[in-house]
Order: structure tokens, then C-alpha cells, then sequence
């Protein structure tokens, strides 16, 4: 990754990342000064916020399908429920 080539011979697709962050810790006091680039950096290689993101949506998605699946069988007597409202 440090070599600034990808995978297809090209610039990787974190290098501009890894650029910021290594610049940012070769001039800071403190390596704390640098954590968003290297959040940033290490979202870029492994999408760990995006995939918790992800996953939060579908398990909420799950339990509105749940609760109107409950609803339905309980009679439900009342409006319908829509998941893209």
C-alpha cells in the first residue's frame, strides 16, 4: 500500500489517504493529532463504518418486517404500515 500501487498497476485507491496520514504524523507532537486521517485511511481499506452502517439498516428493516408480520397476525386491526414511508 506504502508504494502508492494497486492491485490493476495503478494508484491504489487508499493511497491519497496514506499520503494525508503519513504527512500528518511525520509533522504532528502528538499521534492523536492525526486520529481522523487515520480513521479515514483505515475506513478506505476495510469499510468497517460502512459495513455497521449497513447492517444497522438491514436488522431495522428485519424488524419492521417482523412487527407487520406480527401485526397482520394479531388482526391488525388498525392502518397499514408501509416500509418506504
Amino acid at each position: 500500500m506504502a508504494s502508492g500501487w494497486g492491485i490493476t498497476g495503478n494508484k491504489g485507491r487508499c493511497y491519497d489517504f496514506w499520503i494525508d496520514f503519513s504527512e500528518c504524523m511525520s509533522r504532528c507532537r502528538e499521534p492523536k493529532d492525526c486520529t481522523f486521517l487515520r480513521e479515514d485511511y483505515m475506513e478506505c481499506l476495510h469499510h468497517s463504518k460502512e459495513f455497521q452502517r449497513r447492517n444497522r439498516i438491514y436488522k431495522e428493516e428485519q424488524r419492521k418486517i417482523r412487527a407487520a408480520a406480527r401485526e397482520a397476525k394479531e388482526g391488525g386491526g388498525g392502518e397499514k404500515h408501509s416500509l418506504h414511508a
